[in-house]
């Protein structure tokens, strides 16, 4: 595995990390290049334990395979701080690099994949490799279902009784949901949130308190 470093010039510029798509379910396609197989098996990969964990299990899917050359970026799309990329056995940059490519190029974040083949006995060359295993996982992404992905937070948010009916009323309004409740002298709120929408939450709960409720993450 090689872990690269943040951003440099040539690297793919990040999305806006608040809203992104992600794979909705796990997807997979199959060709084959002058008699080799090629498996692509593309899924969602939230945090490099779990990239790892579906490269695993692909492994123990296919023990018998040519190679399984593999590639994850777990996080946003274009965000180069946490990915891998193996060629496994595949001459040098011909397999994992290409494939990482595709992947920081797609538009899609929290992705892994891994490229199984069987060797059908006919050398491809080392450009041939590259375009397989690109070809391979570009065609896997454009099959592959996704949806959205928000950047949530929760806000505790502390206010006197005769203010909650405003204060409610409010979070509903920006989009936000209360998914805790304490009445004690005071009541506090468990409010959860897009990360975008935090500012214009806080500024419309102070000025219905008066500036008096105490919000904090």
């Amino acid at each position: 595995m090689m872990n690269l470093p943040r951003n440099t010039p040539e690297d793919p510029v990040p999305q806006d990390p608040m809203t992104y798509s992600i794979p909705s379910e796990p997807y997979r396609t199959e060709e084959t290049i002058k008699r080799s197989r090629f498996i692509s098996s593309v899924a969602h990969a939230p945090t490099e334990e779990e990239a790892k964990a579906f490269i695993r299990g692909i492994r123990a899917e296919f023990p018998d395979a040519t190679h399984n050359c593999w590639a994850y970026v777990a996080g946003p799309p274009g965000d180069t701080a946490r990915v891998g990329m193996s060629d496994d056995g595949e001459p040098h940059g011909t397999a994992g690099k290409p494939m990482l490519t595709v992947l920081l190029h797609s538009g899609i974040g929290e992705v892994a994949a891994v490229v199984t083949r069987y060797y059908g006995g006919t050398k491809l060359g080392k450009g041939g490799l590259v375009r397989a295993y690109s070809g391979a996982v570009r065609a896997a992404l454009e099959g592959l279902g996704t949806r959205e992905k928000v950047d949530l937070i929760i806000l505790e948010v502390t206010l006197d009784y005769p203010r909650i009916a405003a204060v409610k009323q409010a979070i509903e309004s920006l989009g936000s949901r209360i998914v805790g409740e304490r009445y004690e002298a005071d009541v506090s709120l468990d409010v959860e949130l897009p990360r975008e929408k935090e500012d214009r939450l806080v500024r419309a709960i102070m000025d219905l308190t008066g500036g008096q409720a105490r919000i904090s993450r």
